[in-house]
C-alpha cells in the first residue's frame, strides 16, 4: 500500500533528495568516500556549501548585503542568538503560536519585550491584525506559520524597526521579499531537508550594534565571516537540502510553488467546509496555513474522533493526528508532498462520511 506522509516535521522530502542523499552515503562526489566521512574543508563539500547557499540567494531574490548561513541547535537556538545579537533594550514580538511563546520566553532573557499583540485568547486559531510596532523597538519578531494551529502570514509585513522572521515551515513555498527583513530564519527539517541543519539569512550591517560580550559560537559575525565554516556544519543535511533547492529551481521556483502549494491547499479545505462530519479550526480563511492543515470532527461527530484516525491509516494516511496539545487532525503539505496524496486524504474523508451517515 502507498504510503501518504502527512507529518509536520520531519517530514516528506523530494524522491530526488532521497536518492541522491542515499546514494551520496556511499560514493560523494565520485570521491569514492562516503558523505558521512568527507572532510568539510574538501573541496567537494565546499562546492556543495557554495551551491546551496547561492542557490537559496538566487531562489529567493536576496538582495546584496545579505548572508545565508547553514548552521547547528535548530530554530530553537535562533530564539536566543537574535536578541543576544540584536536587542540592546528593547524588543518586540507578535504572539501567534507555541514557538513565538519560546521565542518571547527566550527574549525576556535579554531585555525588555513587548508583545504588540496575541492569538492566545482563541488557542492561536486566527492571525492578529491592526497592531501597533514600537519604534523605540530594536528590532520586530513574527512567526510566519504556525505548524501547531494552522494558520500563516502569507503577506511580507511593513515594519518601522528592522523584521526577523522565523520561517522554519513555509520557507520556500512562496516568493518572499528578502530585503523587508533583517534576518529570515528556521530549521530546514519541513520543506528543505532533514533535521540537523539551521538556516540563517541574515542582513550583515545588522550585526556588531550591541554593547554585550557575545560567545564566538553564538554570535552571527563568527559565521558571517566564516562563510558558515567556523566549525564542522552539519554535512549530511546540507548535502540534502542542496538537492531540494536544485529540484525547487528545476520545477521553476518559488513561484511555481507556490501555485502547486494554493492547489493542494485548496482542495482540502475545500473538502473540509463541504464534508459533513469534519470542520477546520481556522474559520478566518485569509488566515490559514497553507504548509499546515488543522480540522476536528463536526459537532456532534466527536465521538468518531479515534475512528477517523484508524479509517485514515488503513488508507496509507500517515502522521494526519494533531499536535498532542490540540488534538483534532493535521494535514502538512510541505512543498514535497505529491498531489496525489492530497486527493488521496480527500477520497478518504468522502468516504468516512459516507460509511458513517
Amino acid at each position: 500500500m502507498k504510503k501518504h506522509n502527512f507529518y509536520a516535521g520531519p517530514s516528506i522530502l523530494p524522491d530526488v533528495t532521497l536518492k541522491n542523499t542515499a546514494d551520496a552515503i556511499f560514493d560523494f562526489a565520485g570521491t569514492g568516500v562516503s558523505l558521512l566521512s568527507i572532510s568539510h574543508r574538501s573541496k567537494e563539500f565546499v562546492a556543495v556549501m557554495e551551491e546551496a547557499q547561492q542557490l537559496m540567494k538566487d531562489l529567493l531574490n536576496v538582495p546584496e548585503g545579505y548572508s545565508v548561513l547553514f548552521l547547528g541547535g535548530g530554530a530553537s537556538t535562533q530564539f536566543a542568538m537574535i536578541p543576544y545579537n540584536l536587542m540592546g533594550k528593547k524588543s518586540a514580538y507578535l504572539n501567534t503560536g507555541a514557538w513565538s511563546t519560546k521565542a518571547i520566553k527566550e527574549a525576556k532573557l535579554f531585555g525588555e519585550v513587548e508583545v504588540v499583540a496575541s492569538s492566545e485568547d482563541k488557542n492561536f486559531t486566527y492571525i492578529p491584525k491592526d497592531f501597533t510596532i514600537p519604534e523605540d523597538a530594536d528590532y520586530f519578531h513574527i512567526t510566519t506559520n504556525n505548524t501547531i494551529y494552522g494558520t500563516e502570514i502569507k503577506t511580507d509585513l511593513d515594519s518601522p524597526v528592522p523584521l526577523v522572521a522565523d520561517m522554519s515551515s513555509d520557507i520556500l513555498s512562496r516568493p518572499v521579499d528578502v530585503s523587508k527583513y533583517v534576518l529570515i530564519y528556521g530549521g530546514a527539517q519541513k520543506n528543505l531537508a532533514p533535521a540537523g541543519v539551521t538556516f540563517v539569512i541574515i542582513r550583515d550591517d545588522i550585526v556588531g550594534k550591541v554593547d554585550r560580550p557575545i560567545p564566538t559560537m553564538l554570535n552571527y559575525k563568527t559565521h558571517i565571516d566564516k562563510g558558515s565554516m567556523f566549525n564542522t556544519p552539519p554535512v549530511f543535511a546540507i548535502y540534502a537540502l542542496l538537492q531540494t533547492l536544485r529540484w525547487v529551481k528545476e520545477l521553476g521556483g518559488v513561484e511555481i510553488m507556490q501555485q502547486i502549494n494554493q492547489k493542494k491547499a485548496a482542495m482540502l479545505y475545500d473538502e473540509i467546509d463541504r464534508n459533513s462530519m469534519f470542520k477546520g479550526t481556522v474559520t478566518n480563511k485569509e488566515d490559514r496555513s497553507l504548509m499546515n492543515v488543522c480540522f476536528v470532527m463536526n459537532d456532534g461527530h466527536e465521538d468518531k474522533e479515534k475512528a477517523f484516525l484508524e479509517f485514515a491509516t488503513q488508507k496509507g494516511m500517515v502522521g494526519v493526528k494533531g499536535h498532542r496539545s490540540v488534538g483534532g487532525f493535521r494535514a502538512s503539505l510541505y512543498n514535497a508532498l505529491p498531489i496525489e496524496s492530497v486527493e488521496a486524504l480527500v477520497t478518504c474523508m468522502q468516504e468516512f462520511e459516507k460509511n458513517n451517515r
